[in-house]
């Protein structure tokens, strides 16, 4: 059964402004308001908004260090250097591998790349790596999606004469590594003016500033964004500013890649060409995929997959990770119900929190469970494992959209390890007897942060009204435009009311289809809904007026188009809302 939502209206816009902007684009009003939500009220900003251009990029050099890490590369390339390109083993850090090795070893043959084992090593640069370096003749370790908090590791480095530049996008200490050159706009003292690049993308800005000082065609680089699309769907950042630029230009690049890894996956994906590939598709099909390899063997599979050079290499790397996907749902599928009973029995409605702890889960997916728990419940979750070597216990955490998770840990770092993340994601090790302390004060936490919300519910943000006989094809090209949607730019959410069903069906035994209409209308739309709404199917039968929260998509079927409403929330009319 779908779980009830809390209804969250997003600021109207001033009419003034969306008359004037639906005036000077010639668009429906209901869209200048969504314009004007994003922050865009003129014809200029609206132009540069749908036709965003490779010129929109920022200067790379206003990046900290940055001037200091070309200079090093400069220097490695010139005496011909061994450089080790060191990433991280999530989607992430196995996309910035592969553009930084891919892109760098054009121009330069000593080049190395490794990524930690997730079960052996764990997170960031680990020691075991730094001393693999050595044993190769490293001089310079470029760290990616990693290295920002490595103080240990990196002094490490420094003592074996190796010098490290670090590519990273997570939340600095107070102090930082003794790194050549720190990349990380983060940094509180960065005047790099978009925070939120993934690691992929501290490493691309690295490789842009490299190419202007060595006058290559941005061209060459711009190639691999199809990567970067793939790491910023992946890491779940916001799709504003730069990383929608990113993730536009991506998405095209990646739909005529010519890379061999990425044709072979989107072959096992069962891509239809002709469909444009969106963010969803990365988040669903290829991250899970790419995952996959560092959560059951390795994420060197997935970087070799990236990374591989023809048809053949790439079809047996495919393969590799298609047969490591599957065991990871398999794994998934088992934890993920061994959680949701220990949840049922452990864990009482009131609790503001989830923490679960069971020595034989699999750490390479304890993220995955964490998030169907957390959608489960609608709680902070954190779903913990025994190290293989049994002295700490370690997992990972997700977030509610209200609840800082990365502040939570901060004020529990006395009982933690060490600890590492997002506002809404993130990794924890602990010693077993301060397990119980930490769930103690992690739910303290959570109930501060609700005290008047005794049962937690997920918001359902609606965009704007909007009758359906609006809905015509100039709206959905023109709202099709809105695209790269994702955080902080969300598929509109619209709302219709005084609707009435017909031709109601539940598919699977829970999924709802109907046709709606306007009681006062004829304007009629096939309106499908992918959470449990069967608890509607007998009232709607009864063309009970209802309220419906929804999205407008294009499903494609059998090679035809057709548009239809997808179902986010329902409410029956005579219902108050929940606010």
């Amino acid at each position: 059964m779908a779980m009830e939502k809390r209804w969250i209206w997003k600021a109207t816009p001033a009419t003034d402004v969306v008359e004037a902007l639906a005036q000077a684009l010639g668009i429906d009003p209901t869209l200048a308001a969504l314009l004007a939500q994003r922050g865009v009220t003129n014809f200029e900003e609206a132009k540069a908004f749908f036709r965003p251009g490779w010129d929109d990029l920022h200067d790379p050099f206003l990046m900290q260090d940055m001037d200091k890490a070309v200079e090093r590369l400069q220097q490695a390339l010139a005496k011909q250097e061994k450089i080790l390109i060191y990433g991280d083993y999530d989607v992430d850090g196995c996309t910035a591998v592969a553009l930084v090795y891919g892109f760098l070893q054009i121009y330069h043959q000593p080049l190395l790349r490794y990524q930690p084992d997730r079960i052996q090593e764990g997170y960031g640069v680990t020691q075991q790596g730094v001393e693999w370096a050595q044993s190769q003749g490293v001089s310079l370790m470029i760290c990616l999606d990693c290295g920002i908090t490595a103080h240990r590791s990196i002094a490490l480095a420094k003592q074996m004469g190796i010098d490290t530049i670090v590519c990273d996008h997570h939340l600095p200490e107070d102090t930082l590594p003794e790194a050549i050159a720190l990349l990380d706009p983060k940094r509180a003292d960065c005047a790099y003016p978009f925070k939120e690049l993934t690691g992929c993308g501290v490493g691309f800005k690295l490789l842009q500033a490299f190419c202007i000082r060595q006058r290559i065609d941005l061209d060459k680089l711009l190639a691999y964004s199809d990567l970067l699309a793939i790491s910023i769907a992946a890491d779940i950042v916001p799709i504003v500013g730069e990383n929608r630029l990113l993730t536009l230009k991506g998405l095209e690049q990646l739909q005529k890649s010519t890379r061999p890894g990425l044709q072979q996956l989107l072959q096992h994906m069962h891509h239809n060409p002709d469909k444009k590939l969106t963010v969803s598709d990365l988040v669903f099909k290829i991250a899970p995929r790419l995952n996959a390899a560092g959560r059951v063997m390795h994420a060197r599979r997935a970087a070799d997959l990236l990374l591989a050079q023809n048809q053949a290499e790439a079809a047996e790397a495919a393969e590799v990770v298609e047969h490591l996907n599957e065991q990871r749902k398999a794994i998934d599928q088992q934890m993920t119900q061994e959680a949701l009973d220990l949840l049922e029995k452990l864990s009482p409605v009131h609790c503001a929190s989830t923490v679960l702890f069971k020595p034989n889960w699999h750490i390479g997916v304890v993220g995955i469970v964490a998030a169907r728990c957390m959608e489960y419940a609608y709680r902070p979750t954190i779903i913990l494992t025994q190290h293989r070597e049994g002295d700490l216990i370690i997992g990972s955490a997700r977030s509610t959209a209200d609840f800082d998770l990365h502040q939570a840990l901060s004020q529990c770092a006395d009982l933690l390890e060490k600890f590492g993340g997002h506002q809404h994601a993130a990794g924890l090790a602990l010693r077993p007897e301060n397990l119980i302390p930490f769930a103690l004060r992690f739910e303290a936490l959570a109930a501060a942060n609700a005290p008047s919300q005794q049962v937690p519910l997920p918001q359902i943000v609606i965009d704007a009204p909007l009758r359906l006989a609006q809905i015509d094809a100039k709206f959905v090209r023109v709202l099709k435009q809105f695209a790269p949607f994702g955080p902080g730019q969300h598929k509109p959410i619209f709302w219709a009311k005084n609707l009435v069903a017909e031709e109601v069906k539940i598919l699977k035994n829970k999924f709802l289809k109907c046709q709606v209409r306007e009681i006062e209308g004829s304007t009629t739309f096939e309106a499908i809904g992918f959470e449990d709404f069967s608890q509607f199917f007998e009232t709607l039968q009864a063309q009970t007026p209802f309220e419906l929260c929804f999205c407008i998509e294009e499903n494609y079927f059998q090679q035809e188009i057709r548009l239809q409403l997808v179902i986010k929330a329902i409410r029956i009319a005579e219902k108050a809302p929940c606010i």
